[in-house]
């Protein structure tokens, strides 16, 4: 007997999302909308799948429910995972799978003119990772008028999260929990780092039976350099074995059901340099200070200047933003890639709303991250999960 799955959003909470991006597009002047991005697929219909290394795309026309539009053979798997009807659901045939000569927009041109949505104001997320410039010209190609940019427009309004979305969350929180104790517990001088992260994932995947539930694939992959490549932000792992005397930040992630906790902590094997010391201690006043300010009601700025000014103090540079909207992703990237924490983003902070509060330092010859994701409050911040706020140090 199948499993009922009992973390299933409910179908009223897709509709009331849909309305929304009804009432966006609306303001907009926008008649029918086409989403190439998955998370937007995936938050509008439910749609969970590792097809997105094709042309797919969610259309939301001006009535009834969206229409999943993908490869023919993906469509089975929309069967299983949407919440709308067999109607709306558009595969196309494998021939048009990474053809020279033809191209699947060519065949959503011609399904949106069945359905009678080839005219009007037509929008399309036109700076997105998984919408190509072939697929602008094909599409264009095949419709009669100019096609409007939409990009983020529904991204900005999965900011806030429900109820439903911050559950999904709090399991991720548990999850990279988990991760990080595994993390502790492993770490030693002379283990390789391609087993480190085996480990990783495997605190990341496994299903518990107190929890109920077990992990997903998170949208990056594990991030842990040492030594002077901790200077760089976006480094992944090889086959080298940790050294005494180095430290390493690890940046990952729990993930469930496509919900992201992303979570960092360094730890320096052996006895740790006066620099990293400084930098704990930078990092931790600072991001106290950034806390503070995360409510309801202030502004994407008022967490980043008070965490800089805190790192002002301690004479520290950082010159890049300090946080990110989090929540539904799918690789490369577990950002929302609407607003973000540094000043100058005058963004308004809304009950719900979801941060990673990278406050990462990436400097000469190391690197140090502490950081946290949070859920804005009206008196202040949630974080999505526990592990220790510290350097950890082992020999």
């Amino acid at each position: 007997m199948a499993e009922i799955d009992t973390f299933r959003f409910s179908d009223s909470e897709y509709e009331t999302r849909l309305s929304r991006v009804r009432a966006a597009m609306e303001a907009r002047g926008i008649d029918t909308l086409i989403t190439s991005d998955p998370s937007n697929m995936a938050w509008l219909t439910g749609y969970d799948g590792w097809s997105f290394y094709v042309h797919q795309c969610v259309i939301i026309g001006p009535s009834g429910d969206p229409v999943w539009f993908g490869r023919e053979q993906d469509a089975q798997g929309a069967l299983r995972t949407v919440w709308m009807n067999e109607p709306d659901l558009i595969g196309y045939p494998d021939y048009f799978v990474q053809s020279d000569e033809r191209h699947p927009m060519e065949y959503l041109a011609a399904k949106l003119t069945e359905r009678g949505w080839h005219t009007g104001r037509i929008g399309v997320e036109m700076d997105n990772y998984w919408f190509s410039a072939k697929g602008y010209q094909s599409l264009s190609a095949g419709l009669p008028n100019e096609l409007f940019d939409v990009t983020n427009l529904i991204n900005w309004l999965r900011g806030p999260k429900s109820p439903a979305e911050l559950d999904r969350m709090r399991k991720a929180g548990k999850i990279v929990e988990r991760m990080h104790a595994r993390i502790a517990e492993k770490v030693e001088p002379g283990m390789r780092k391609c087993d480190l992260v085996a480990e990783i994932y495997d605190a990341s995947l496994r299903y518990d039976a107190d929890w109920g539930f077990g992990g997903d694939y998170p949208a990056i992959v594990p991030l842990l350099p040492s030594g002077a490549d901790a200077a760089a932000p976006h480094l992944t792992w090889d086959d080298k074995r940790m050294v005494t005397g180095e430290g390493t930040f690890f940046e990952i992630a729990g993930c469930f059901r496509r919900y992201h906790c992303p979570l960092s902590r360094t730890i320096f094997l052996g006895k740790p340099t006066q620099q990293f010391l400084d930098a704990e201690k930078a990092v931790l006043e600072g991001m106290e200070a950034g806390l503070e300010a995360a409510k309801a009601g202030n502004l994407c700025e008022d967490i980043a200047i008070a965490f800089f000014s805190v790192l002002e103090k301690y004479n520290i540079v950082k010159d890049n933003r300090t946080g990110y909207p989090i929540g539904l992703s799918y690789p490369p990237d577990w950002g929302e890639r609407t607003c973000s924490l540094r000043p100058g983003d005058r963004t308004v902070l809304k009950p719900g709303m979801t941060f990673h509060f990278m406050t990462g330092l990436w400097m000469e010859g190391m690197g140090f991250e502490i950081t946290e994701s949070i859920a804005i409050g009206e008196t202040g911040p949630e974080c999505l999960s526990n592990v220790p706020r510290k350097m950890l140090v082992k020999d």
